[in-house]
């Protein structure tokens, strides 16, 4: 789901549109290495031209986050003289459809659905991105990533902020007082999980409340899942209804998640049994590690904030991550994520230099610098990425052997992704079976 519709993604950033310049300009000032507060304008020069002009941009980031985004694209305007004037709003997703609707569209906006960036195209209401933009995206960041913005060939949007979800979080410090190590198979995983039980201490703590979203964090299970049991081509099929929901491949992930989830040997440390978990809010779920209740937590990146201050977040601190494991490492590592789309609903040159310049490397290291940030831009240098989960975060995404794959829920119909997928999860973990689940989702697939 959206950043804006999902607690989850309340921490993640954005992205932006175009340019008309040409290719080779553009590959030849793309470092790793950004400008940002040295006052040196040389690397916007590509970029001039619209002194005095102005780009609005519509978006879900609000508050610290927007004030972030302000200052990461500051020594931009000043050296361009483009203007930029973000506004984010708590209600991005229900207003974007009716300023664009009205005829008072943004210049560009961040969407982080998929789906919801096809829509807009679908609609006629999108601008194809520039050539420029389109060369710039390509050279920063991979295929995975790149047809997220692709409509039937068309490229509208590339990738900015990006959050990573395949992680379990766990106390560095219990594990070397334990002699627990950090496991590389899913085997692993289950063999760590059993020497945990037989310690006393149930392993897993996990919560899926989230008030009106209640259910999501179990929809991100089973994506990972579907990730780990199947290839990613069945993944894909599977979001797109290619193979119906409750075909045998989406029942084995189901049922390998809930070789966790609905085992009451493993669940819910500090809060109850395994029914417990639809009544456990989320951003409560992992704290019961720092008091040594349960051992692990797997939730996303940006669970990062939800520690309580003071809390050190590294691998030698108070809490840290390892990636969830594959079943067989030797295909490949699956990585289950999200992130934002920038998008451009008006075509003028100074919008297009806005958003080719967003999907530089330039910008990324700027931004990446002032901290709690995270994209999959090929370009970001780790030196510029201060947190140590948001570093672990981009070497997966920028790893040769990682797979990414989008939220799959964040991909499907509303109806299903954020309807029946939420409330099925909730009925499963509550009791009711794998297969009858599986049928109701799919019975709820729109025609």
């Amino acid at each position: 789901m959206a950043v804006f519709a999902r607690p989850r993604q309340a921490f993640v950033i954005a992205g932006v549109l175009g340019l008309a310049v040409s290719a080779t300009a553009c590959s030849s000032g793309d470092s790793g290495e950004s400008n940002a507060g040295t006052g040196d304008c040389s690397a916007y020069e590509k970029y001039e031209g619209h002194d005095g002009k102005t780009v609005t941009i519509y978006s879900s980031i609000r508050e610290i986050e927007a004030d972030r985004l302000d200052e990461s694209w500051a020594e931009f305007s000043e050296c361009t003289g483009i203007e930029i004037d973000h506004q984010g709003s708590s209600e991005f997703e229900a207003q974007l459809p009716v300023q664009v609707d009205g005829g008072n569209a943004p210049d560009l906006a961040f969407i982080p659905q998929p789906g919801l960036v096809q829509r807009f195209a679908a609609a006629g209401k999108l601008k194809a991105a520039s050539a420029d933009t389109k060369a710039m995206a390509e050279q920063n960041y991979s295929p995975d990533w790149l047809k997220y913005g692709t409509v039937d060939g068309t490229f509208y949007g590339a990738p900015l902020g990006s959050n990573v979800k395949s992680f379990v979080w766990y106390s560095p410090k219990t594990f070397q007082e334990k002699g627990w190590t950090v496991p590389e198979t899913w085997d692993d995983l289950i063999k760590l999980s059993d020497t945990i039980a037989d310690s006393g201490t149930k392993p897993w703590c996990v919560g899926v409340e989230s008030g009106e979203g209640t259910g999501w964090p179990a929809t991100d299970w089973i994506e990972d899942l579907m990730l780990r049991t199947q290839t990613p081509e069945v993944y894909d099929q599977w979001t797109t209804h290619g193979i119906p929901f409750n075909s045998p491949q989406v029942t084995e992930a189901v049922d390998k998640a809930g070789q966790i989830l609905k085992n009451e040997k493993y669940v819910n440390g500090g809060f109850g049994g395994v029914r417990s978990i639809t009544t456990t809010a989320f951003q409560e779920a992992g704290l019961p590690i720092l008091e040594n209740k349960c051992a692990l937590h797997r939730q996303a990146s940006f669970y990062a904030n939800n520690w309580p201050e003071g809390t050190k977040v590294a691998e030698d601190g108070d809490v840290f991550a390892f990636y969830l494991p594959a079943v067989d490492p030797a295909k490949g590592k699956p990585v289950l994520g999200g992130g934002e789309f920038t998008v451009a609903f008006n075509d003028r040159p100074e919008i297009q230099a806005v958003q080719t310049y967003l999907a530089s490397g330039e910008y990324a290291n700027s931004r990446a610098k002032i901290g709690d940030w995270v994209s999959a831009n090929n370009k970001l240098d780790l030196a510029n990425v201060p947190n140590p989960v948001d570093k672990l975060s981009v070497e997966l995404l920028q790893d040769s052997n990682t797979v990414f794959r989008f939220d799959g829920s964040d991909l499907m119909p509303a109806a299903v992704g954020t309807g029946t997928f939420w409330k099925g999860m909730i009925e499963w973990l509550n009791g009711k079976d794998t297969a009858s689940v599986l049928s109701g989702i799919e019975s709820s697939w729109p025609n």
